[in-house]
């Protein structure tokens, strides 16, 4: 680490935060990457299913949130994974500032650097099936609650793989499983929309759960983390 992390919780977030950002900008093309890949599958599933714009829309909110979910495993096997090759994560465990707020600053980090440019690409994914304005807001909504959830559910699958052979396979098949439920609120919320039953429920199902996410997420994947360095 450049510097010695701080004592206090908050203090400790941004300062994880930041630094992680920091770095995340020094390999802007794996950040690319992602990005390029969740366009890439979301613009050839139009080309190579059937151009009927009905089927299209009904296609739309699951392919977007299958292309998300696979885009973010792209970015979180180097999660901890640097950090513990170089021996920074060591010092992170050992240092005085508490070890979830460090790991939620991280995964935060990781959010903004990989979650947010897919939500803020999914406009123009739902224009690409032909989404109308509610359902690519609904849609765009979904994808911020929802994509915090897949981060967290990473991170907790990155830290319980940590060093272990072929852990970005098992990351994945730690990661997709416990995504499920997430994708189908997700995916339900832009159906129900369009089927004038209103998205409020799956909505509200993400909200909790990316509450809970956060809440639990810190000392779980605190703990699996020690659980790695011991």
């Amino acid at each position: 680490m450049s510097a010695p992390a701080p004592r206090g919780v908050l203090a400790a977030l941004r300062w994880a935060c930041l630094r992680d950002l920091r770095l995340a900008m020094r390999s802007r093309g794996e950040l690319a990457l992602i990005v390029v890949f969740f366009l890439l599958v979301t613009s050839l599933f139009p080309l190579a299913v059937s151009p009927d714009p009905e089927l299209l829309r009904t296609i739309a909110a699951g392919i977007v949130w299958v292309a998300a979910l696979l885009a973010s495993l792209l970015g979180l096997a180097r999660l901890f994974a640097a950090d513990h090759g170089d021996g920074t994560l060591e010092q992170m465990v050992l240092a005085p500032a508490p070890l979830p707020a460090l790991v939620a600053g991280k995964v935060l980090a990781h959010w903004i650097a990989t979650g947010l440019p897919l939500v803020l690409l999914a406009p123009l994914a739902g224009l690409q099936f032909g989404l109308g304005a509610e359902s690519i807001g609904v849609l765009l909504v979904s994808l911020a609650l929802g994509t915090p959830v897949l981060s967290w559910l990473g991170a907790l699958a990155a830290a319980l793989t940590l060093g272990a052979r072929g852990g970005s396979s098992l990351l994945a098949l730690l990661v997709l499983p416990l995504a499920v439920p997430v994708l189908i609120f997700g995916a339900g919320s832009v159906e129900s929309q369009a089927a004038g039953l209103g998205a409020d429920a799956h909505l509200s199902l993400l909200a909790a759960g990316a509450i809970a996410a956060w809440v639990l997420g810190p000392a779980a994947t605190a703990l699996a983390v020690r659980i790695a360095h011991e």
